[in-house]
């Protein structure tokens, strides 16, 4: 087996110093407690700010944790998330023509924390703060895909049929979920809904964590062509302002 890796244990080091000691502490007192050289050091602390992990005082330059440790085992806000999301969500349904959804894990459903109307004005109903199966949805799928630790196991999924199109075994399940992280998108071909479909990108965080998943949905004959893929424009789209999303969420964090 492979030895442990130095920068990452000198890295929870300095996170042990900060969190026992009782008090603020200086550059110096962390490069003294750990015996490394304060530009070491000062790498070490300017990368754990970064992800929120260390903060240091303006006016007293001391270092105590910061308040990303409190919330390690927290995800994103939703309403947080859903405010940093939504001008793309909302210029995405502009340009391609298609509803947007926002959606984060929530036990075995996707939780939609924003949904932005179809520009076309047909009768909707807003699905924001509801929730929706795993697997019978491309933004459910894509959680399933991409953030495997947040989303239960599939053998723990209850695999209901909604239409004709919904996958209801684990094993093609696993291959669609494949075909997912293989192209970046995850679809679904009027699974939940019969006659509508979706695709779907992950939104990530500081360190590439996937956190949520960005969807467009809409009549299945308009996002996919005659081979079943979704139509390259509307995920060059989708994909651009998934990464947009993604680089100001870990510039957030």
């Amino acid at each position: 087996m492979p030895g442990a890796i130095q920068s990452i244990e000198r890295a929870a080091a300095v996170l042990r110093l900060l969190g026992g000691a009782g008090r603020p502490l200086a550059l110096a007192e962390l490069a003294a407690a750990l015996d490394l050289p304060r530009p070491t050091v000062h790498g070490i602390v300017r990368t754990l700010r970064v992800e929120g992990l260390v903060e240091q005082d303006s006016s007293t330059s001391l270092y105590s944790p910061g308040p990303g440790l409190r919330s390690l085992a927290e995800g994103w806000d939703r309403h947080d998330l859903r405010s940093r999301a939504m001008n793309w969500a909302d210029a995405l349904a502009g340009s391609s023509g298609c509803a947007v959804y926002l959606g984060v894990p929530a036990g075995r459903a996707v939780s939609l924390v924003h949904h932005v109307f179809r520009p076309d004005g047909s009768p909707q109903r807003l699905r924001t703060n509801t929730e929706q199966p795993l697997h019978a949805t491309a933004w459910g799928k894509c959680l399933l895909a991409f953030a495997p630790v947040a989303t239960p196991a599939l053998r723990d999924l209850e695999l209901h049929r909604y239409t004709r199109r919904t996958t209801t075994t684990v094993t093609a399940l696993e291959t669609q979920l494949a075909g997912a992280r293989r192209r970046g998108c995850a679809t679904d071909v009027g699974e939940f809904e019969a006659g509508i479909g979706g695709a779907a990108v992950p939104l990530r965080t500081g360190g590439g964590l996937a956190v949520a998943a960005l969807g467009i949905a809409g009549p299945v004959e308009e996002l996919f062509g005659a081979g079943g893929e979704p139509r390259p424009r509307l995920v060059e789209q989708l994909t651009a302002a998934g990464r947009e999303i993604s680089a100001f969420l870990g510039a957030a964090r």
